[in-house]
């Protein structure tokens, strides 16, 4: 398709923290005065972990496709300016409504810099090699939260026929064909799974994946490519199978909620002592916390698509271990500690996916906790009451623990690099104050 690839030019490595804490982002914070119950309704948005894989998954069309129950939330706005800046035609049609053509795409090299703004780039690489046989991605930013290798999804790529080199900062990934081909993955990985899945759509033969990941937003990416045409079995299990196609049609497709922003409400409730109702939702997918709360004491009533919250008496200490998928999500790992924190007795968290998911904990011990962290576990010992302090959003889900603790504590709490909670939480400040809280956003 392009006469001409034009290629990958980079004076210096830059790093997410080095793009995202320029002067306009550590200007902001949030300002709350809490303690006080959270009380009323809140609506669940679309999931921000399929809407950063959907939106490079649209490019694999040949024809337009929609996109509905789109979170406004800065992933997707940068997703949104890498596309028009390699000429895709990206426009809401309404608010949450995604229309996406990529029948003028100008090259396969996405932008460097905003590439290192978001970990989920590197679902571009998938999705171009998929149908063009050629990607240069930058490597991802995102959070810190340790190590984070690529080595699956390279894995991946290669066994179905692709080269690929690190150069100048980038992943370049070429191939003459794609063939079907047997992925074992040494690991567990929510990326890898999307990317080869991917690639595979159009690739000749069958590819079959073991030791997938089985999120729910990998069902939702694989639904949304069976829309357009793909041949995908087995996604939510631990095989998935993608017969390759020749083409990919455009379709109009909606995104399920996002449970962690689901789950982060549920704890929210719960943590002030509050009763509120969480719409919006896909009861299933919360199991594993909605029994863990349950375990504590918290009350708990489920809808057919929403579950409340209601706060009975101080929660009972837990025992947490993380792991995949239908296991308790690490993402709701900073959460559930924020609870525990002002629980009965001592409880422990495992954290079993990433290596510096704890960094958070030296805020939340800021504001009174009592915790002690040795290796990948966190001994907590519950206290009557945590405190208000200035903290920091050292991630995304430690930020929206921040927010959790700042509610619960009596006073006012200040938060700053709130970036990382915008990155993943769609008018978070809004929903709070819809159900009582008092927080500001301060420029």
């Amino acid at each position: 398709m392009f006469s001409k690839i034009v290629k990958l030019v980079v004076v210096r490595p830059c790093t997410h923290q080095c793009f995202m804490e320029g002067v306009t982002h550590t200007l902001e914070k949030y300002i709350i005065n809490g303690g006080f119950p959270l009380q009323g309704e809140v609506t669940i948005s679309g999931a921000k972990n399929v809407a950063v894989a959907m939106i490079p998954a649209a490019l694999l069309s040949d024809t337009p496709c929609v996109l509905e129950n789109v979170p406004d939330i800065s992933d997707v706005r940068i997703m949104i300016d890498i596309l028009k800046q390699m000429n895709v035609d990206v426009q809401y049609k309404e608010p949450g409504v995604l229309a996406i053509d990529s029948s003028h795409l100008s090259g396969t090299t996405v932008p460097y810099e905003l590439a290192t703004k978001m970990r989920a780039s590197y679902y571009f690489l998938g999705a171009l090699l998929g149908k063009y046989h050629h990607a240069e991605v930058a490597l991802p930013g995102g959070c810190n939260l340790g190590n984070r290798p690529i080595d699956q999804h390279i894995k991946g790529f290669e066994a179905l026929g692709a080269e690929t080199e690190l150069k100048g900062g980038a992943i370049i990934a070429d191939a003459t064909e794609l063939t079907g081909a047997s992925v074992f993955f040494d690991q567990v990985s929510v990326g890898a799974t999307i990317n080869v899945m991917l690639c595979a759509c159009k690739a000749k033969g069958t590819t079959t994946i073991e030791n997938a990941a089985k999120e729910p937003h990998i069902v939702d990416i694989a639904n949304f490519l069976n829309s357009m045409g793909a041949k995908i079995k087995g996604a939510g299990t631990d095989t998935i199978k993608i017969v390759g196609v020749s083409e990919l049609k455009g379709s109009t497709y909606s995104i399920i909620p996002d449970q962690i922003e689901a789950g982060t409400y549920m704890v929210m409730a719960a943590a002030t002592k509050g009763d509120v109702l969480v719409k919006n939702v896909i009861p299933r997918h919360m199991e594993c916390l909605t029994a863990k709360l349950t375990e504590m004491g918290i009350g708990i009533e489920e809808g057919d698509d929403s579950i409340r919250v209601y706060y009975k008496k101080r929660p009972k200490k837990a025992m947490v271990k993380t792991l995949p998928y239908p296991g308790f999500p690490t993402d709701m790992q900073p959460l559930i500690v924020t609870l525990l924190s002002v629980a009965e007795g001592t409880s422990t968290v495992t954290e079993t996916v990433w290596d510096s998911r704890f960094k958070f904990i030296d805020e939340l011990k800021k504001m009174g906790a009592d915790i002690n962290v040795s290796g990948n576990m966190a001994m907590i010992t519950g206290v009557d009451e945590l405190y208000p302090a200035p903290v920091k959003a050292t991630d995304l889900r430690a930020g929206a623990a921040m927010v959790i603790a700042g509610l619960m504590a009596r006073g006012t709490t200040e938060i700053y690099d709130i970036y990382h909670v915008e990155r993943g939480y769609e008018r978070i400040v809004e929903k709070v104050k819809g159900l009582g809280g008092d927080i500001q956003k301060e420029v």
